[in-house]
């Protein structure tokens, strides 16, 4: 099968060969409340062709030209629509309007946090997604407070989606095969995900904080000019990855209220 399409390095590519592990990924979306789906690097349908058996409507998006021809010609007359283009620089009003659609996919390696980020930016309109990642990039984003792993991308994940790891791939299935396992998660929004402090601020106060991870966040968060009376707040004292998400959504709304008294 994989002689039809070459795998490019350029775009991360790396084409599953596994019908079995295929279906259990087209199984990981519940569907409740949508029926729209985004297929993000489909590469030659194996999980394409699973997905088009649901009730859904399902559209496959790539980059690669070559990967768009072959599905054109193995997926004809199926419940599928294919776009050739980037999901980094699409705009997903053009592909759905403003219905809500899950994001699934073996997604390419070199691109796979970016993709997360941008489900994050559209998340009033993505309920749910799932998919491949490299093990450890999966893992990060699942990871809780404590953890090594925890960081940026499990913090901003987690504030607005329950974030859960499936079950891990191993490097024999695809072709060619890449030199790290693989693991699969799920990310199910929260029935409340809107944030009582300002998104834009928790961000900024999140990647600033991990950025100096080994510095307590007194340290770390020198630039947003604490005032002495905020600083003597014992949540100062710790570091980056001690605090859950509602923590740091704790911690921002403090940050935003010291602003305030600082500069009123």
């Amino acid at each position: 099968m994989s002689k039809q399409v070459k795998a490019k390095k350029y775009l991360g590519q790396h084409f599953l060969k596994d019908e079995g592990i295929a279906k259990k990924i087209s199984d990981t979306l519940t569907l409740e409340g949508y029926k729209n789906v985004l297929e993000i690097g489909p590469g030659m349908g194996v999980l394409t062709k699973y997905l088009v058996e649901k009730d859904i409507d399902l559209i496959a998006m790539d980059l690669d030209t070559e990967s768009i021809s072959y599905l054109e010609t193995h997926f004809l007359n199926k419940n599928l629509e294919l776009l050739e283009g980037d999901f980094l620089r699409y705009d997903l009003y053009d592909v759905f309007g403003d219905k809500p659609f899950a994001i699934t996919g073996n997604f390419p390696y070199n691109i796979s946090t970016q993709i997360v980020f941008k489900t994050i930016e559209n998340k009033e309109q993505v309920p749910e997604f799932s998919g491949m990642f490299q093990k450890e990039v999966a893992q990060r984003i699942c990871a809780k407070e404590g953890n090594k792993t925890y960081g940026i991308l499990s913090v901003l994940t987690q504030a607005f989606y329950e974030a859960e790891y499936l079950f891990t791939v191993p490097p024999t299935v695809f072709d060619p095969p890449p030199k790290v396992d693989s693991g699969v998660l799920r990310l199910k929004r929260k029935k409340d995900f809107t944030l009582p402090c300002n998104e834009k601020m928790l961000f900024k106060v999140v990647k600033a904080a991990f950025q100096q991870r080994r510095k307590t966040l007194r340290n770390s968060l020198k630039s947003f000019n604490l005032s002495d009376k905020i600083k003597e707040d014992t949540i100062f004292g710790q570091r980056p990855e001690q605090l859950s998400v509602t923590q740091f959504i704790e911690l921002t709304l403090k940050l935003e209220e010291d602003a305030i008294s600082t500069n009123p």
